[in-house]
């Protein structure tokens, strides 16, 4: 299982990144940190910076073909500026048209709600998100994780950090077959 984690150069929650990680690689799975600029990603802890991680790949270098499934984690600046990013969007939306499953956690669906694939679907995101999610013609959903598989794929969400246990068992479910 190959997984792109796909990120801006800032503004990641990096528990919902780290988290994910260690559950890909806990199923035998190998990871790529994909970014719309190369160096490191900051990473971090609600407002205060934490950790840095190595970019893998360039998101314009990245095809769709050479991963299994993505991961959007969370933060607030993280996914606003991914939707602002053509090659991040259609990288997203790419994911979607060739049925691959995706996890979003917290305020990442804002990209998915940019790449126009949620119409139909049902999701959950942090509370703010749920007027976009509405408006993109998707079901907005208040539970620790929501597994949607009536598209052409399967779309993993979670709320917040806090639903972190059960958004790591429903990705690992869905990403693992």
């Amino acid at each position: 299982m190959r997984v792109a984690f796909l990120m801006a150069p800032e503004g990641v929650e990096q528990t919902e990144l780290t988290e994910a990680l260690s559950a890909v690689s806990e199923a035998g799975g190998e990871s790529q940190l994909v970014s719309t600029a190369t160096g490191h990603i900051q990473a971090f802890d609600h407002l205060d910076k934490a950790d840095t991680f190595a970019v893998d790949r360039l998101v314009s270098d990245a095809s769709v073909s050479d991963f299994d499934a993505l991961v959007l984690p969370g933060g607030v600046a993280n996914p606003d500026a991914l939707r602002m990013d053509k090659a991040a969007v259609a990288f997203a939306r790419g994911f979607f048209d060739s049925g691959k499953p995706v996890a979003a956690i917290c305020h990442a669906p804002w990209l998915l709600v940019e790449a126009d694939v949620l119409r139909g679907r049902t999701l959950t995101s942090w509370p703010s998100l749920r007027t976009d999610i509405r408006n993109a013609g998707a079901t907005w959903a208040d539970e620790e994780a929501v597994i949607d598989t009536d598209g052409p794929n399967a779309l993993i969400t979670s709320r917040n950090p806090g639903d972190l246990p059960a958004f790591r068992t429903a990705l690992i479910k869905e990403f693992t077959g």
